[in-house]
């Protein structure tokens, strides 16, 4: 207990301190100065008393640093002080392998961690974590130096870095995560041994003669090239083309731009795919298709759920906007906000919410998220306990408001039952059954002809 209110303390204390402190990192303004000044004089004020009467000595170096993750976490769920570790950290997750238990997670504002969706086939998923599980303790079987006696460490005033560091680590070693959900009367002990976790962003087979299936599950460093190479295999397998392929965006966070940009190029020959727009004028980019080793005009089914976030979403919404697809699930979560990371002294980093995304047709993301042309409201192969609705950006606390976002828009939940059975792939079967009925591609902004071979060639329409 003492622990946890010491922590609490430093952390209020720091997020006032550096708040108001940061002040001084810029020029006065005629008619603030004088505000300003006296912020500074009530930051000196606070340090003063904190650093004489604190219960325990704090370095100011760690009261800074406190402060700075505070301040950030104020913006938005997205913003974030990178310090060396993190920094590297970064590094790690966009090369895709690591050994930990396979969840992305993010931070409520009621400080606990919360599951966004488990990697499929890791140890989180083959355990049964859930989305929206929130994570409230942390129980690794080495204890770090500074923990003293404790064994678990409650997760309220912990960053989303550090309770990545505790959650991964030696291949096989064990560790004890207590989960609280909808429905238990007391958070439950989750055992489970980490593993390898390997984000193969790429995968792919044939549904049947004709009609392929590329699944895309995040944008790293080699997306684009493992997806050529899929590809490349699934159309020797196809000779005389494809009449259709699904593209599954689903559960996909997201990852870098640069890929999104060049898997959208691959169905897209011409015209903008994405912009982005922030306050100042460095932040407004325009990506553009570049016309090289554009795939054949085959009709494309893009399904999405809840899951399908950033990256994902400029994907989808450009072959949408392109009348290129159908996107054919349920609403995406919404990631619509671009971070630039700066670097820092020492070698930490700043990762600062910049912009937000837009789609071809100028619609923004954030909030919004990408809405099908076709709902299906069940998720694929998941028992009926598991189908409730998801977390998305619009649930997070503190996410930036876009004016486009509806606030009463249906957050209906899905059917209830406690049968734990699976069910079809109903959003996959559905879209193989648009890919066969070409009269679904007219409303994309013209017919579909089909030549001699059987592909079908679906005209491709000019954004605004």
């Amino acid at each position: 207990m003492e622990l946890g209110s010491k922590r609490t303390a430093r952390r209020s204390l720091a997020r006032l301190g550096l708040t108001l402190g940061v002040l001084a990192l810029f020029p006065p303004v005629a008619g603030h100065a004088a505000t300003r000044y006296d912020d500074l004089s009530l930051f000196t004020s606070v340090l003063n008393l904190v650093k004489q009467n604190y219960v325990d000595s704090v370095e100011d170096r760690e009261l800074l640093r406190s402060a700075v993750r505070g301040m950030l976490e104020e913006l938005d769920p997205h913003s974030t002080f990178l310090d060396v570790d993190a920094y590297t950290e970064m590094q790690v997750d966009t090369t895709g392998k690591f050994y930990g238990l396979g969840i992305e997670i993010t931070k409520r504002r009621d400080g606990f961690i919360e599951v966004i969706s488990p990697i499929d086939g890791t140890p989180a998923d083959l355990a049964g974590i859930q989305a929206r599980d929130q994570i409230v303790a942390i129980c690794p079987t080495e204890i770090p130096e500074d923990w003293e006696e404790e064994e678990c460490r409650g997760t309220e005033s912990m960053t989303l870095f550090e309770a990545v560091q505790l959650m991964r680590g030696p291949r096989g070693s064990e560790i004890t995560i207590e989960i609280w959900r909808e429905g238990y009367e007391e958070p439950e002990p989750f055992t489970l041994a980490r593993d390898v976790v390997t984000m193969a962003s790429v995968s792919g087979r044939m549904l049947e003669p004709g009609y392929a299936y590329l699944r895309i599950r995040t944008f790293q460093e080699r997306t684009y090239d493992d997806m050529t190479s899929v590809l490349r295999d699934l159309h020797e397998e196809s000779p005389e083309g494809f009449r259709g392929l699904v593209l599954d965006l689903r559960d996909n966070p997201g990852g870098l731009l640069d890929q999104a940009v060049e898997v959208a190029n691959q169905w897209v020959s011409e015209g903008l795919l994405v912009y982005t727009q922030g306050r100042v004028d460095e932040q407004i980019h325009e990506f553009r298709a570049q016309g090289i080793g554009t795939e054949p005009n085959y009709p494309i089914a893009v399904l999405v759920n809840e899951g399908s976030a950033s990256a994902s979403e400029i994907v989808a919404g450009a072959l949408q906007d392109h009348g290129r697809a159908l996107v054919i699930g349920r609403q995406t979560f919404g990631k619509g906000s671009v971070q630039t990371v700066y670097p820092l002294s020492g070698g930490s980093g700043l990762r600062l919410t910049t912009a937000l995304y837009y789609t071809p047709a100028g619609r923004s993301i954030q909030e919004v998220g990408i809405s099908p042309d076709i709902e299906i409201a069940r998720a694929p192969m998941q028992p009926f306990h598991e189908q409730r609705r998801r977390v998305r950006e619009a649930d997070l606390d503190g996410h930036i408001t876009h004016e486009d976002a509806d606030p009463d828009a249906d957050a209906s939940e899905e059917d209830e039952d406690s049968e734990e059975v699976e069910l079809p792939d109903l959003q996959l079967d559905r879209a193989l059954e648009v890919l066969k009925s070409w009269t679904y591609f007219q409303r994309l902004g013209g017919s579909v002809q089909v030549d001699a071979g059987g592909a079908a060639e679906v005209p491709t329409t000019a954004a605004p």
